[in-house]
């Protein structure tokens, strides 16, 4: 049984990279798929009632794991291989109550380097005391290069994009990526704006919420 079980973890992994180096229009992805850093978790159904402090433990441990000194991109996944969403918008309310749920038994306090207020242009979503720029994944995307094997959530630390502009990359690395979207999709995602420009919440699901949307949840700031 225990040899059954790697078997799948290994073939759901490879999967996801597979999916990630198969033409994906981000390089920055691509980069931690052939540095191997990518840490992917499975917890298999999203709205089970273990997954968030589950998802919690592991992410305190991954971000334990970090070295600071190191400048390459890491990356924590975690996957729910049971889950099917029929729609973008089933999806996106999944999504945002297991953030919700996240964040209620979280006992850290809120990143000071970014705002708890959904709607604020300085919002980035914050576990254990560090922001996180979510990525929300899964069959149903209307965007190709969200349209995963199976539902995910991306957690890509914020500080990690802080020392690409610290080192004069963002600008140059977002172009690419962008380039490389449109030559996939035939368009750049409509969601995706600079952190600053308007609350990323709005891109979290990776759906194209509509001009008036409102994150479903608040968030406590301890």
């Amino acid at each position: 049984m225990e040899d059954q079980y790697k078997d799948i973890k290994e073939d759901s992994e490879d999967a996801i990279r597979e999916f990630i180096l198969d033409d994906h229009p981000c390089v920055m992805a691509q980069s931690l798929v052939a540095d191997d850093n990518l840490t992917i978790r499975d917890y298999k159904n999203l709205a089970n009632d273990n997954t968030p402090s589950e998802i919690l433990q592991d992410l305190k441990i991954y971000i334990e794991s970090i070295d600071e000194e190191d400048k390459k991109f890491q990356t924590f996944i975690a996957t729910f291989e049971n889950d099917a969403y029929e729609n973008e918008l089933d999806f996106e309310n999944a999504l945002w109550k297991l953030l919700s749920e996240l964040n209620e038994i979280d006992s850290e306090p809120w990143d000071e380097n970014t705002s708890s207020d959904p709607s604020s242009s300085k919002f980035s979503f914050s576990l254990l005391g560090n922001s996180f720029y979510i990525v929300g994944m899964h069959p149903n995307s209307s965007r190709k290069a969200r349209s995963t094997p199976f539902p995910m959530i991306v957690f890509n630390l914020h500080s990690q994009f802080e020392l690409l502009r610290n080192a004069g990359r963002y600008t140059r690395v977002r172009d690419i990526i962008r380039r490389r979207d449109k030559a996939f999709q035939g368009s750049i995602n409509p969601m995706l704006e600079d952190f600053g420009s308007s609350s990323e919440a709005r891109q979290y699901s990776g759906r194209k919420v509509e001009d008036n949307w409102k994150c479903p949840y608040s968030f406590k700031q301890n």
